[in-house]
């Protein structure tokens, strides 16, 4: 499966552009703000009906335009072509089709088109909160598991509904215990199936972690990733009956699958206070590789890569057995920006990959090399 053509209509800094592309490695190349960036996320919202980087989709329409419209056309084997589009109209809903349907729910698409992305932002998966790293861990499950995507939805609506339970039952100092009972119950079945995955996600996932570490470093240090979650190898309904106290006083569900982490380490230590810039940079792209694996086996489909501005605080070396690496036959479709033509150009000199380069100027031009 690849991208063959992208055209794009008011998207950010982007009026009107249409490009084709090759089965390997596409190579976007210009000064910082002429539009790469927004290139790779237009991409991203075709596989995942929103952008990487802004929750709000009335931002991404260019300024003062109307809409923005992104359609896609992917061959999925040598005989079937597909189109994809998204479209949005200030003061309307968006609209996600595929041919000329439109999808009822946006979660019917994910893992329609299997997507990798790797950004500078990445970083804060080692430094940020939680809720980062776990919606890395939902993101990489819901793309090969629809029923794991499905429980996820269905477990934040109950949560919602839940947490909206206990700030009535604050505002009103009043309490429904039959009312919270039926909440709690549908809290933990959801929960207890989202939990057993993810465990057997990062049993499976680990070994895959290590492998591309070791590739990308040649070094010898042990990476893990050990999932946290709150002994809800226990009974769930019998943890969220004990946290009812805690929880009136708080007004919100304290304990549950939304509340986990993945602990990351390097030689048994907290990757966040030990390790230098580059090391974390290696843990990121082993992180991002490991989930184009997986779900790679799970899908046998290969998921388009994207990877934004990662050859800063990579030497030479590791670069080259990246680009190599992704060139191979066991990747798919690549997308790769970088400020420097002629960086890419000398990577690219010593190596038979299949490529194409596109230089973006500030007035919008592409030249196609």
């Amino acid at each position: 499966m690849y991208l063959n053509k992208l055209k794009l209509s008011n998207f950010k800094n982007i009026t009107e552009t249409e490009l084709s592309f090759c089965k390997n490695i596409n190579c976007l190349v210009g000064e910082n703000g002429v539009g790469k960036t927004n290139l790779l996320d237009a991409i991203h919202y075709l596989s995942f009906c929103k952008s990487y980087f802004n929750v709000i989709d009335g931002n991404n329409i260019k300024y003062d335009e109307e809409f923005f419209a992104i359609h896609g056309y992917y061959t999925f084997d040598e005989n079937t072509d597909e189109k994809f589009s998204c479209s949005l109209k200030k003061g309307q809903r968006k609209l996600f089709r595929y041919g000329e349907k439109e999808y009822n729910r946006f979660s019917e698409h994910i893992g329609k088109i299997p997507l990798v992305m790797i950004t500078p932002s990445d970083q804060e998966l080692i430094i940020g909160s939680s809720e980062l790293r776990r919606k890395f861990l939902d993101l990489v499950i819901s793309q090969a598991d629809i029923i794991y995507l499905d429980n996820l939805i269905k477990y934040n609506k109950v949560l919602e509904q839940r947490n909206r339970l206990l700030k009535h039952f604050s505002s009103t100092m009043s309490f429904d215990a039959l009312s919270l009972q039926i909440w709690d119950e549908q809290l933990a079945g959801y929960g207890t199936q989202i939990h057993n995955k993810r465990k057997e996600f990062i049993d499976n996932f680990a070994e895959l972690f290590q492998y591309y570490y070791n590739y990308i470093t040649s070094d010898k240090e042990l990476v893990s990733i050990e999932y946290q979650s709150s002994d809800l190898d226990e009974n769930y309904l019998s943890l969220l009956f004990d946290s009812r106290e805690r929880d009136r006083i708080l007004n919100y569900t304290s304990i549950g699958v939304h509340k986990d982490d993945l602990i990351l380490k390097m030689n048994d230590r907290n990757i966040r206070k030990y390790a230098s810039q580059g090391q974390q940079k290696s843990f990121l792209l082993a992180l991002k590789l490991a989930q184009f694996e997986y779900i790679f086996k799970r899908t046998k489909i290969k998921p388009i890569l994207l990877l934004d501005d990662i050859f800063d605080k990579l030497d030479l070396s590791r670069i080259s057995k990246l680009m190599q690496l992704v060139g191979s036959e066991r990747f798919g479709q690549a997308f790769i920006t970088d400020t420097q033509l002629g960086r890419v150009e000398d990577i690219f000199k010593k190596t038979n990959i299949e490529h194409k380069i596109y230089k973006l100027s500030e007035r919008g031009i592409i030249d196609e090399k």
